[in-house]
């Protein structure tokens, strides 16, 4: 044959071959470019897809009927096609067996000779080119010789089209692989979901059990962990290791094709295999943070079950496997760390109960008072204490509120449990809920751990919520699920938690104009509002205020290292003849400035906050109408001339001038603002 007709054949088959990773497009080209060289009616490709079955394509030509499959032992050694030569077989009729179901199509498809080349992958056979001609004697040495690079370019073809399959085939197990991620996401503990892990590894790496062990630190112990399928009661899950396997290192895999072709070992593996009748194994060690030693093992009673293209898709499985052990294993270490700091903080917050409920009985926060009004308060905070019922103290700032609340406390069957206080107007929203209700690590930003809410730290106790009236609606609503139901969540949380508290709110606003106004949700007032104690303001019981003044000059006294002597006869009166705004709080604050400036002296007018024991409305006995000047007087410029002297008497630092006034820093500042005060001003501002 010419050369030039051979090479641009060859010429198209290569450029077919290159062209597209479709088969059949490939073997379509191939066969029109053979045409042009090779005298045929038929060509078909047949691939071996096993040792012993040959997938037909065919591709060109009267190809009906054509098998779609046939074994190696079909054919009659006469036309059977081996790695380096060329087959050509002249008269069909003559030449081949009947007894070979093969040969037999041939004969009685008609056809006379054919011309069959091996296609190879390395020195192994990967299929068959067969060209058939209807008559005898149609190809001759020369067609063999062209045969030969039309072979080896299909050749090509099939091995091109193998290794694309062999990818694609290994992403999609890869990616099915990948699934356990999501499988693992919702557990801390991959054995409570290893049935899960084998369901979804089976399809892409079948397996009759799949195993998690851990080897113990001196590799002296193997422990099986987790088994999938039904339990075994009998078999052993720990596994002693002979002293000269521990010795060994750890390999990268064990691949055991039949685990009866291999030798007896010392270390329990076959005796433990053939108690669970398997026959082949693959065995994948995990790579533990930590250092720690386990392994991933996938086991068959079919021998041969696993080779090496396995190892990539149960490696992938064995770091899924490993990345959810080593997360369950910093989850349980964050745990137990989470554990000890609300230990802790429990335990800070019980010393503090127990350090507040020492001062209940010593200093301001004591009872103290024998008028009838107060009378009447602990009268019916002594009757309400020993239930559970929800208590509103209602009454001015620094009416005691706080006093009744540990009183009610330490009178309840609670007594032992702790007493929280919170302060609703001291925090901003989102604050006041965090420190109610808690949050989990990651709930807002800043929110690097888990912590418990004032409701967990008194659960058992009291909790003790003052000026609730400040709240927002938005936290009114959660707390009244917390009155309801008895159950609240943590920020960030997605399961309830109980709340086994008592509840004690204060407020010194108007509820009933707040709900007029809709800034208070009227089922929380009555939620609240269950059993109301007024607590009288300090004017209303003139007669608690030298006892209380006494019982605040002896813990002042320790307080400060120099107690006052006493109080003068004109202080004394003074004191009596003040409408205290700010009541008892006012009350102590003034006196302690009084203690300092005596230092160690009777304690006299001069040494009292301006405006006590001087001549003026504000100083009306008992609120008489008559004392009040006849065009009556202006709360507003009341408190704005208080707050103006008391920053004048405290050269503008507002943490002395808030103790004058007997309110807290935060109230100074919002009256300020109301008033619009301060802007501007220079000076210490403490």
């Amino acid at each position: 044959m010419a050369p030039e007709p051979l090479a641009a054949a060859l010429a198209r088959i290569a450029q077919a071959v290159s062209g597209t990773l479709d088969l059949r497009q490939v073997f379509a080209g191939v066969a029109d470019a053979a045409s042009a060289v090779l005298p045929f009616d038929i060509m078909a490709v047949g691939r071996l897809e096993t040792p012993d079955v040959f997938t037909v394509y065919a591709i060109a030509g009267d190809t009906e009927d054509l098998p779609a499959s046939f074994r190696v032992e079909d054919q009659s050694p006469a036309i059977r096609v081996r790695p380096g030569n060329v087959t050509r077989i002249q008269n069909i009729g003559q030449e081949l067996d009947a007894r070979y179901a093969f040969d037999r199509m041939l004969r009685e498809r008609g056809l006379g000779s054919g011309l069959r080349a091996p296609l190879v992958r390395g020195d192994r056979l990967a299929g068959a080119v067969s060209f058939w001609s209807r008559r005898p004697d149609t190809f001759t040495a020369e067609h063999e010789t062209v045969v030969r690079p039309i072979a080896l370019l299909l050749g090509l073809a099939l091995e091109h089209d193998r290794l694309f399959n062999l990818d694609a085939a290994r992403r999609r197990r890869f990616d099915a692989i990948d699934s356990l991620l999501v499988t693992m996401a919702g557990s801390l503990d991959v054995r409570d979901i290893f049935n899960r892990v084998s369901e979804v590894v089976k399809p892409v790496l079948p397996h009759d059990r799949l195993v998690l062990t851990s080897l113990s630190a001196d590799r002296r112990e193997v422990t099986v962990d987790a088994m999938s399928g039904e339990p075994l009661p009998d078999l052993p899950t720990r596994i002693k290791v002979a002293e000269k396997c521990a010795s060994d290192p750890q390999p990268e895999y064990v691949l055991i094709p039949d685990i009866e072709d291999e030798p007896e070992d010392d270390c329990g593996r076959n005796t433990w295999c053939r108690a669970l009748s398997i026959r082949s194994v693959l065995k994948i060690p995990l790579r533990l943070d930590g250092g720690g030693l386990g392994s991933l093992i996938f086991v068959s009673g079919t021998p041969r079950q696993y080779s090496e293209e396995d190892v990539a898709v149960a490696r992938r499985a064995a770091d899924h496997v490993s990345l959810a052990m080593s997360h369950q294993r910093l989850a349980e270490e964050e745990r137990k760390a989470t554990e000890a700091r609300e230990r802790a903080a429990h335990l800070e917050e019980r010393v503090q109960a127990l350090r507040d409920e020492l001062e209940t009985t010593r200093g301001y926060r004591r009872v103290v008072g024998d008028s009838k009004k107060w009378k009447a308060v602990l009268t019916q905070a002594t009757k309400v204490a020993p239930t559970e019922t929800t208590v509103l103290l209602t009454g001015e700032s620094g009416t005691g509120k706080e006093v009744v609340a540990r009183f009610v406390h330490r009178g309840s069957p609670r007594a032992r449990g702790p007493f929280v206080a919170l302060n609703c107007a001291a925090l901003p929203e989102n604050l006041l809920e965090s420190e109610l209700f808690g949050h989990e690590k990651g709930a807002f930003t800043g929110a690097v751990a888990s912590r418990p809410g004032r409701i967990e730290q008194a659960a058992g106790g009291v909790l003790f919520l003052d000026e609730v009236g400040e709240m927002t609606p938005a936290v009114q609503a959660k707390l009244l699920r917390v009155l309801q139901e008895r159950e609240f969540q943590r920020l960030g949380a997605t399961r309830p938690m109980k709340a086994d508290v008592r509840i004690v709110a204060a407020t010194n606003r108007d509820l009933e104009t707040a709900l007029a106004r809709g800034e208070f949700r009227e089922d929380l007032y009555y939620r609240l509002r269950v059993f109301e104690i007024r607590l009288p303001p300090l004017r209303e019981r003139r007669e608690d205020i030298l006892p209380m003044a006494e019982a605040f000059l002896e813990e002042i006294g320790q307080m400060v290292g120099r107690p006052a002597a006493g109080i003068s006869r004109d202080a004394r009166d003074a004191l009596l003849s003040y409408p205290w705004p700010g009541n008892a709080r006012e009350l102590r604050n003034a006196l302690e400035r009084a203690t300092i400036l005596c230092d160690g002296g009777l304690i006299t007018v001069e040494h009292l906050p301006i405006g006590l024991g001087q001549p003026g409305p504000a100083r009306a006995h008992d609120g008489a109408p008559e004392d009040f000047p006849s065009g009556g007087v202006s709360l507003q410029v009341v408190e704005r001339d208080l707050i103006t002297k008391a920053l004048q008497e405290s050269k503008n630092n507002r943490s002395r001038a808030a103790r004058l006034l007997g309110i807290t820093r935060s109230q100074l500042y919002s009256r300020m603002q109301k008033h619009r005060l301060g802007e501007g001003s220079a000076g210490p501002r403490g």
